[in-house]
């Protein structure tokens, strides 16, 4: 039996468009040769859909558009697809009102329905709010040969590979009771640093461990601040990776099981190959997938958003300089446009470092200036002002100029505003509200200052080729090399740099790392060899700036602890450490 592998990338609530995208698979796994088709986790309406799910006219559409794919698809061709089912008992019974569901259709209808039984709600997944669990487990038949049904977290609570549960129920160990022959998973299982590897281990832990071999078919894409990898993959009964899909784009592969040997046999890899799936290094190589996740999560972001064209300010700093690399290699050079606003205090090299950016980069630069416009607010505000001390309050009028001066570019000429603060500004509150933080998606507010510098570094020493235009001289680096080495600067006033109020980045970034991403209390962050007066002194900024995050533009996410959909800290609190 050929079993084929579609790595989609749905738009959410785009249902006859992703409808699309599973027919034309589908017409491919035929001429292939397969019998069945995986599909990722609500490939139909795309993952996460969160209170669509709540639009009866939504879920009504849903399920006419299955049944219509399910006319339209090949014979002979059995697909699992992911969607959205109603719960026929949630009124006399109470619960929820859906399931969230893998349908299989055959031969023009729908066949079989399998529900998700475990339903996460931490970090960005909120499943309970919409759905109701599966009460069990089931399998379908090809001839002989039993193949379990599961969707995304169902294979997520071995307790063995975890050192816990989080749940009560064991689906895989439920159908290893039931002697299925092999296990698909339908799944739209997000990004962050590092787990791709994490997650093949885990599945092959388990196959080992069942000794069922595992179809894994996992969604691709950016989806507003939550990326999807891809990295779809099989493992044979012995544990290995037999087949590895793409990571960051649509792939697709075909398979096989054979059923004299009772185990899966892959080609190895997806048909695309411009990224590298190699889940073999240890530690894994984080540059080349966190550039590869942004550049993904940017080129969704603006295209599923209906943008076409995007502006940010260039300030000649080594963060907007990466965030305009990483739009370049998104949507081209073409569709991206820098803006030069500098100040009296603004230096000489950082304005010739951004245009030196832009020229290595082939983008457009409009330079408009803001002295004149820092003399207007002066005069309007001088008796206001007066016997006072130029402070935060004057600097961050300047960067509330060029962020207006941003906002009118985008709404005149209808291009996506990229804010380009990182995540150790974000965390500390160094940054200004309605002003560089101004924007419709913040590209690096989860990449830790740290990380920036790497990323660049990397991206200096040829990463990614071919992903991004080259400079006119091959001697040259895409990062100037001034705006890597030179200290960071706001340049607020004269002689500003970044740690005349925040310690070195190296020490904040470990301190930010361990508070918000390891939940260290301040004792054990001072225990691992930091200075206590510093450790308490970033804690409260960070604690005391959720206000600003809170308005802040949707950011892409590439870490376990973002300031997304999945971080909930209450404004108003009292102070702890």
């Amino acid at each position: 039996m050929k079993i084929a592998i579609a790595q989609l990338n749905p738009t959410i609530g785009d249902i006859l468009g992703n409808s699309n995208l599973i027919l034309e698979c589908a017409k491919k796994a035929r001429v292939e040769g397969a019998n069945l088709l995986l599909t990722p986790e609500l490939s139909l309406i795309g993952y996460p859909p969160r209170d669509l799910l709540i639009e009866p006219s939504f879920i009504a559409a849903a399920g006419a558009q299955l049944h219509q794919l399910a006319r339209n698809l090949p014979p002979d061709l059995t697909v699992i697809v992911g969607t959205v089912v109603p719960n026929a008992h949630a009124v006399q019974l109470g619960g929820k009102a859906l399931f969230n569901s893998a349908v299989l259709l055959q031969d023009g209808a729908v066949k079989q329905v399998f529900h998700k039984r475990l339903l996460p709600t931490y970090d960005v997944f909120d499943e309970d709010r919409y759905f109701e669990p599966g009460e069990s487990s089931n399998y379908f038949t090809v001839g002989e040969l039993k193949i379990g049904v599961t969707i995304c977290e169902d294979l997520w609570n071995d307790r063995e590979f975890w050192g816990k549960r989080s749940y009560a129920g064991d689906p895989i160990a439920d159908l290893a009771k039931m002697e299925v022959d092999l296990v698909v998973n339908l799944s739209a299982s997000p990004y962050s640093v590092g787990k791709r590897k994490v997650r093949s281990a885990m599945l092959q832990h388990s196959v080992i461990r069942w000794e069922i071999p595992i179809v894994y078919a996992n969604q691709v894409g950016g989806n507003d601040d939550i990326i999807f990898d891809g990295s779809s993959l099989a493992v044979n009964r012995k544990g290995d990776l037999i087949q590895v899909l793409n990571s960051f784009e649509t792939d697709f592969a075909v398979l096989e099981y054979d059923e004299k040997k009772q185990d899966l046999i892959g080609s190895g890899k997806g048909q695309n190959s411009s990224f590298a799936t190699d889940l073999s290094f240890d530690p894994p190589l984080e540059d080349p997938e966190i550039w590869a996740a942004l550049v993904l999560g940017v080129r969704d972001y603006v295209r599923k958003c209906g943008f076409s064209k995007v502006v940010l300010g260039l300030s000649g700093g080594i963060d907007s300089a990466l965030v305009a690399a990483i739009a370049s290699c998104a949507i081209g050079p073409e569709n991206v446009l820098g803006v030069l606003m500098p100040s009296p205090y603004s230096s000489d090299h950082s304005v010739n470092d951004a245009l030196e950016l832009a020229r290595n980069l082939g983008m457009a630069i409009e330079l408009l200036p803001i002295g004149d416009l820092m003399k207007s607010y002066d005069r309007t505000l001088a008796d206001l002002f007066v016997n006072t001390t130029f402070g935060i309050a004057e600097e961050n009028i300047q960067s509330r100029i060029r962020g207006n001066l941003l906002m009118a570019i985008s709404n005149k000429f209808g291009h996506l505003l990229l804010s380009t603060g990182n995540k150790s500004e974000m965390s500390v509150g160094y940054c200004t509200l309605y002003g560089d933080m101004n924007g419709g998606l913040a590209v690096i507010s989860d990449v830790l200052k740290s990380q920036v510098y790497s990323l660049c570094r990397w991206l200096n020493a040829g990463g990614y080729a071919g992903k991004v235009p080259p400079s006119p001289s091959p001697s040259k680096e895409i990062i100037p090399v001034n705006i890597i080495s030179k200290a960071p600067s706001a340049e607020l006033k004269p002689g500003q740099v970044d740690q005349d109020s925040l310690p070195d980045y190296d020490i904040l970034d470990d301190i930010l790392q361990r508070s918000i991403e390891y939940h260290q209390s301040v004792p054990e962050i001072v225990a691992a060899g930091h200075d206590a007066a510093v450790v308490k002194f970033v804690v409260k900024l960070v604690r005391q700036s959720e206000f600003k995050r809170r308005q802040a533009a949707p950011g892409l996410k590439i870490s376990d602890r973002a300031f997304g959909t999945g971080w909930r800290m209450p404004i108003a609190k009292a102070s702890f450490y």
